[in-house]
Order: C-alpha cells, then sequence, then structure tokens
C-alpha cells in the first residue's frame, strides 16, 4: 500500500505556493517575509472559523492558542516564521512538521496536516480499483469532501464485504459436512436401491452415523456463529486508552473525543517507562521512540505520530537524549 512521506508532503505543499503566490494573497506571498507571513497567519484565523486540526498546528508552532486579545504576543512570534519564509524561497528544506502544517494553512492546501496527508493515500490502489468504483483522492486540491469521510466509506464498504465473505465461509463448511453425509449413507452397490432400503428399513448403525451427522453439523453452525460474533468484531477505529490503543466501533459516543479511524502502522503504539537500564538499541538501531513534553520526554514502543497530538512526530531516540532526560532505576 501507499503511504505518503513528509518528503511527499512538503513537495505538494510547496507546488500549491507555486499555484497561488500570484493570487488573491500576492501582496503576502509573491515575495514572502516572515512579517508578511506572520500577517497573513493573523488575517486568515481572524477571517474564518478554523478546524481543530488548524488551531493544533497554530499552538504546536508558535507556543500559544489563537486569541483575537492576544495579538501583541502573537506578533513576538515573528521568528517561528523564519523556516516558512525560507521554504517558500526555496533556500532550505525544512525538518519541523509544525512549520510545513503552518505553511499548508497559509497556502489553502487542503489534505493538511500531515497525518491527513498520509493516512488519506495509506488505501489509495484499494479504494480507487475497488470493484470499479472510484474514490478519487490523488489530487486532494480537487476533492469536495472531507478524505476521512471517504475512507470512512470505503471501510464500511470492506466491512460489508468481509461478513459476507464469512457467511460464504460458514456456507461452504455446511455444504461439506452434507455432501459428507450423503457419502456416509451411500453402500458401495447400487445408489437407488440402497437409498430406498435407508428410507424403508435403516439399519441401527446407520441411524447413529446420521444422528453423529447431525450433530456435527450443529457444532459446525455454533462456531460459525461464534467466529463471525467474537473472531472478526465490527470495529474500524481506535482510541488511546492511557498507554494504548483499544479498537472500538466508529458509532461509541467518548467523553474525551480520541477515537480516531483504525491505522494498522498505529495500532500496536504503547507509551513505555523507560530508565537506564531499559534496552534502548538493538542491532545500533533504537527500539525506543521519545517526543519531548515539559522539559522531560515520553517514550514510546515504536514511531509514529503521538497518540494525543498527532501534529508531532515521534523522534529515534539518542545517546544524548538518553545522557539528558533518562533517570536511574529505583
Amino acid at each position: 500500500m501507499p503511504n505518503n512521506t513528509f518528503e511527499d508532503y512538503k513537495i505538494a505543499v510547496k507546488n500549491k505556493y507555486e499555484e497561488v503566490k500570484n493570487g488573491e494573497y500576492f501582496v503576502y506571498l509573491n515575495n514572502p517575509t516572515r512579517g508578511r507571513l506572520r500577517n497573513l497567519c493573523w488575517e486568515l484565523f481572524l477571517q474564518e472559523n478554523r478546524n481543530q486540526d488548524d488551531l493544533n498546528v497554530f499552538s504546536s508552532l508558535l507556543g500559544l492558542a489563537f486569541d483575537v486579545t492576544k495579538k501583541n504576543k502573537f506578533d513576538e512570534q515573528i521568528d517561528k516564521f523564519r523556516p516558512i519564509e525560507t521554504y517558500f524561497k526555496g533556500e532550505t528544506d525544512p525538518a519541523n512538521v509544525e512549520a510545513v502544517n503552518l505553511a499548508a494553512i497559509l497556502v489553502d492546501f487542503k489534505a493538511r496536516p500531515f497525518n491527513k496527508f498520509r493516512i488519506q493515500n495509506l488505501y489509495k490502489d484499494e479504494i480507487e480499483n475497488h470493484d470499479g468504483n472510484s474514490y478519487e483522492i490523488l489530487n486532494p486540491e480537487r476533492q469536495e469532501i472531507d478524505s476521512t469521510e471517504i475512507l470512512e466509506k470505503f471501510l464500511d464498504k470492506k466491512e460489508s464485504e468481509k461478513g459476507i465473505e464469512k457467511g460464504i465461509v460458514i456456507q461452504k463448511g455446511i455444504e461439506d459436512v452434507k455432501e459428507r453425509t450423503i457419502e456416509e449413507v451411500k453402500p458401495e452397490t447400487n445408489a437407488i436401491n440402497a437409498f430406498v432400503s435407508i428410507k424403508e428399513n435403516p439399519p441401527s448403525k446407520l441411524k447413529g452415523k446420521i444422528r453423529k451427522t447431525i450433530i456435527g453439523l450443529a457444532i459446525v453452525l455454533c462456531i460459525g456463529f461464534a467466529v463471525i460474533f467474537f473472531a472478526f468484531p465490527e470495529k474500524g477505529c481506535m482510541q488511546w486508552s492511557g498507554d494504548h490503543y483499544d479498537l472500538v466501533d466508529c458509532n461509541l459516543k467518548a467523553p474525551e473525543n480520541n477515537i480516531v479511524l483504525l491505522d494498522p502502522s498505529q495500532i500496536n503504539l504503547k507509551r513505555i517507562k523507560v530508565c537506564d537500564t531499559t534496552p534502548f538499541f538493538k542491532n545500533e538501531k533504537a527500539i525506543v521512540f521519545y517526543v519531548r513534553c515539559n522539559g522531560s520526554i515520553e517514550c514510546f514502543n515504536q514511531i509514529g505520530y503521538h497518540p494525543e497530538n498527532t501534529s508531532r512526530f515521534l523522534r529515534p531516540i539518542t545517546d544524548h537524549i538518553i545522557q539528558r532526560y533518562v533517570k536511574p532505576c529505583k
């Protein structure tokens, strides 16, 4: 399955900048400076009711929540726009995902933030070719509905098909049992005469076989229903539960509003506690990943994005981070 990288995201946002730099916000974008980009950002957030993703990007990069009463505090963050200025001018290749996410807001790149851009193409080939139906998301700029909605519809259809496949498997099992039953009651002599004989006066051994077959068929049916209801739960979403993800129903009402579409690459993510004896590397490669938070670090068992702030990405731990933040075991 294709999985768009951060490099793909930066190229797409830069291409969008080239398209719009001479448009409505020409005065800000044609010859971008830190001050002009800062002013455009403020104007855009004043004009529109921003979604939560955009607000998260704003606060993550600038270190403060958007508040119309704190314009002076916002103006002080002008240097935070320097990476975006040099990125638009083609002078640097930014490594800060939050900076590129804010750049995407400034040029109105639809498939933002990066996590949305990454996930929307996770099932691209399957979505485009599924039963000849096109759920076009190759160019998110031409898309009029949210890509998350497309994915939900596609996954609902896939789950429905799985149910049909399960039914076919169970039905096939029943047919196989029936065929074996018929074969067992067939003697090696003429089949028609044997059938008449069985119907008129079935021997006791044959009755026992028929009884066992019926019981076996009932057991197969029970197992089949158990497989449907227990082994294959219809859960297409996941919810962060403190230190791990749980599979949940997408329609579940959650007070924390932390239910997201199932991401196979993230479902096994776990928050872990570390100390100086924790194994951090295997074959010289990091097996612990971290993100800085309030003067310390949070550690996880795999790479990915932070479960409670999806605009922040987990990084492989280094010896420098271990020496600086990891404490001795108690």
